[in-house]
Order: structure tokens, then C-alpha cells, then sequence
């Protein structure tokens, strides 16, 4: 007769606590961020938290997984939460929404207003950053004014290189033409830094989609690209609730390519006359207000 596994064999036991340190960090980052960490994705895990097992002279994920359960240690788990949160970036990333972004822009300032612009979910910054150039570019030659880029995210360390506009020589390249690069940072060691200039023209501000109240004020455009396929269908509907009471009528919404709003909200539609973006829903202010909560 086969022996089967027990519950106590070391084999077993592996599996059980490697499963568990699994789920301690998937409920950590779903409870912070609203984000999850879907089955076919956990191998990220390991991947992200590797680094920061190093520096704490740990060797597997249950050892870490141990100092945050027993500790509380506030400072670990912020640590984790950033290390596993998705902050893919890059200059310019999907080039063509950029263009779409101007148009809107321009056709917003016939309206005699000044545009208000958020970058929500920004990671490090170089979605406001790559706005900051192409409007600040208009600016010089055309004289048009600049609109206002406020820059989110829920990272306090992606925020900070926000801050700081600072990159190395990798994250440079990806996306920022040699022109651009030039005119708009300078090199500092093996690093480029983002001009004062252009980081005055952004606003940066720590906030949790998945939480937080809608930013004070009224925007004509939110971008929040490629951040909410990582949300459960309740929390998503919530933050379109919260991205339209924070649009002003007929607001713009940009999603990630891989994002929609359809079949997801009522709030928003596809846009008439910009293809790609999603415009607030007339009325839509009332009932996204209350569902912000």
C-alpha cells in the first residue's frame, strides 16, 4: 500500500507555509492598494521580494513573511506594498495617446479655461513628466499656457523619484528621444535629472485610488493607465465612480490599452470625437459622488 504524505511530512509543511507567506503578502497588498495578485501572476512574489529579503538577511519568502505577521512592523509592510506593486513606466509609453492628450488640451483652452490635468497611479513619474515636456515644448513655441499636472500614487517611494526626477541611464532611454533628453535633463554621475523647470510644472501628492476621496477640485482629464486591470470589479467600479466626480462635464478619461470602461460603469463612454478615451457620462457627477463615498 502507497504511503501517502501526512500533514507533518517536510514536503508537506514547505508547501503549507510557502503558501501562507503567499497569501499574507497578497492580503497586504490588496488591503493597502486594492490591487491583487492573481494565481497566475504569483510568481511576482518572489521575484519582487527578493531584493528586499537580501537586505534584511533573510532566505525565504516564510521568513519574511514570519517578520511581518509576528512584528507589525509598519515600516516592513510599506516596504513589501512597494516592492510588489506594478510600477512598469517609461517616456511617452503608447506614444499616440499623448498626441490625442494635446488635441483635448487645445480644444479645452478655446473654452477660455485653464486645464487641469491628474496623472493618477504615476509610478516614478515619467507619464507627468513626459506631459510637463510636450506642453512646456508648446509653451516655447507657440505661447499657449501651461495646464496644471497633478501627479498621484499611492507609493511614497515611487513618489519620491517622482519628486526628484531622477533616472539612471536604462530608464532614460526607454521612450525619450536623444532631443528631448537633452533639452530637458542633465547628467549627474551615471544618472540624468529632470530640470527645476519641469518639475515645477507638476504637482506631486501621495493618494490610494482604492481609499482615498477624489483629489480637491475639478480635472478636464484624469490618466490612470494600466493600474486598474489589477483591481477586483468592486473596488474598479468605485475609483470610475471617484474619477468621474472628479471630472468636470464631459471630462476625459485615458486608460491603458488594455483597459475599458465598457461593461464596467456607467459613468463614462467612449468618446465622440478623440478615439481611445472615454468622456464622463452627463449626470454622471450625482451618482459617482455618492458611490465615492
Amino acid at each position: 500500500m502507497p504511503i501517502r504524505p501526512t500533514a507533518t511530512s517536510p514536503a508537506a509543511a514547505t508547501a503549507t507555509v510557502s503558501q501562507r507567506a503567499v497569501n499574507a503578502f497578497s492580503a497586504l497588498l490588496e488591503s493597502r492598494t486594492g490591487q491583487q495578485i492573481s494565481a497566475y501572476r504569483s510568481w511576482r512574489i518572489d521575484t519582487a521580494l527578493k531584493p528586499l529579503m537580501r537586505a534584511r538577511g533573510l532566505d525565504t519568502l516564510d521568513q519574511l513573511a514570519a517578520a511581518l505577521l509576528e512584528t507589525g512592523d509598519r515600516y516592513l509592510s510599506d516596504q513589501i506594498v512597494d516592492a510588489l506593486l506594478n510600477g512598469e513606466t517609461s517616456f511617452f509609453r503608447e506614444a499616440p495617446v499623448f498626441d490625442l492628450i494635446v488635441e483635448a488640451v487645445a480644444a479645452l483652452e478655446a473654452r477660455q479655461r485653464r486645464v487641469r490635468i491628474w496623472c493618477a497611479g504615476c509610478s516614478t513619474g515619467q507619464e507627468p513628466l513626459s506631459l510637463a515636456m510636450l506642453f512646456a515644448e508648446r509653451a516655447e513655441e507657440r505661447g499657449a499656457p501651461m495646464p496644471d499636472i497633478v501627479a498621484t500614487d499611492v507609493s511614497e517611494a515611487a513618489l519620491a523619484r517622482t519628486r526628484a526626477g531622477r533616472y539612471t541611464q536604462f530608464e532614460i532611454q526607454r521612450g525619450l528621444p536623444i532631443r528631448r533628453m537633452m533639452r530637458w535633463f542633465d547628467a549627474v554621475g551615471n544618472d540624468w535629472a529632470a530640470k527645476q523647470e519641469l518639475l515645477r510644472a507638476m504637482t506631486v501628492r501621495s493618494h490610494n485610488l482604492a481609499a482615498d476621496a477624489p483629489l480637491p477640485g475639478m480635472f478636464d482629464i484624469v490618466l490612470c493607465r494600466n493600474v486598474l486591470l489589477y483591481l477586483d470589479p468592486q473596488t474598479k467600479t468605485e475609483v470610475f465612480a471617484r474619477f468621474a466626480a472628479a471630472l468636470r462635464p464631459g471630462g476625459l478619461l485615458v486608460l491603458g490599452a488594455g483597459e475599458t470602461v465598457i461593461g464596467q460603469t456607467d459613468a463614462f463612454a467612449p468618446s465622440r470625437d478623440l478615439r481611445g478615451l472615454y468622456e464622463r457620462v452627463d449626470g454622471a457627477t450625482v451618482a459617482a459622488a455618492t458611490a465615492a463615498g
